[in-house]
């Protein structure tokens, strides 16, 4: 039940009751752009408060349900926007991939969209992988990276991929892409000025880039979450031809990446 057809319901006295009080709540613990006059408008004491806490004991169900009904809906989107990007990137890979890195063909014919973290080690392994599998199917399938950075878990997983992000804007992105996974654990300032260096990128450039990177960042990072995404590496793999779509995540090896392919460019 989503939560636009449990409002068009007739609700219980009690059910309605709740929900009066629960707004009431919401509005008194909202943020208000005049503090002095929500303080004079409004006063809550101790009474109030003990009998919106009363009414949420006495209906405990209610709350349950408009919770559940709420992330039902949550899930119900979040289903649709996969949907409708799995069409897109079947129709047109090229909207898709928008200005993300990409190996292997330039045919688009089969695309794998990897979302990835620099600091996920899952995700370092599963590049070892990738390389040889795009190498061996460069003729056919198009890699598209994403950045998904787990800023909860992975402190420096932003400015990794703002350093690679500029590196990108210098055609160096899997160059450097690389050597962040060969040294990962290792992350700070310094390292991301040693590869850049060490690639021989153009120094001044790059540091004025990485503080632009954050939008594209931020891009990638809307696009995850609008898919209900939240671990790496995750991936997305398409056929144009046949309209196939698989989705799978974690570090697989060679021969499960091969049966995926097969799977998406069987009619």
């Amino acid at each position: 039940m989503t939560f636009f057809s449990l409002t068009r319901q007739r609700l219980p006295k009690r059910t309605l009751a709740f929900f009066s009080v629960l707004m009431l709540s919401f509005s008194l613990w909202s943020c208000s752009g005049d503090q002095e006059q929500a303080q004079a408008d409004v006063s809550v004491d101790a009474e109030l408060e003990a009998q919106i806490l009363q009414v949420i004991r006495d209906n405990p169900q209610v709350l349950i349900d408009s919770v559940q009904a709420y992330q039902l809906s949550q899930q119900q989107a979040q289903q649709q926007t996969a949907t409708d990007f799995q069409a897109q990137l079947t129709s047109n890979p090229e909207a898709v991939i928008g200005d993300s890195p990409t190996l292997g063909s330039e045919e688009f014919n089969v695309v794998l969209i990897e979302f990835s973290d620099f600091e996920c080690p899952f995700c370092a392994r599963a590049s070892e992988t990738l390389k040889t599998f795009i190498e061996q199917n460069a003729d056919t399938v198009t890699l598209a990276y994403k950045h998904l950075p787990l800023v909860q878990i992975h402190p420096q997983a932003i400015a990794a991929a703002e350093a690679s992000w500029a590196a990108q804007q210098q055609g160096k992105f899997w160059e450097y892409h690389d050597q962040l996974f060969e040294n990962q654990g290792q992350f700070n300032e310094e390292l991301y000025q040693r590869i850049a260096q060490d690639l021989g990128l153009d120094l001044e450039q790059f540091e004025a880039d990485r503080q632009r990177a954050r939008p594209a960042i931020d891009e990638d990072l809307t696009l995850a979450q609008s898919l209900g995404l939240n671990g790496t590496p995750f991936f997305i793999l398409a056929s144009t031809e046949t309209g196939n779509v698989e989705t799978f995540s974690g570090a697989l090896d060679l021969q499960e990446y091969e049966a995926k392919l097969a799977a998406v460019i069987t009619p």
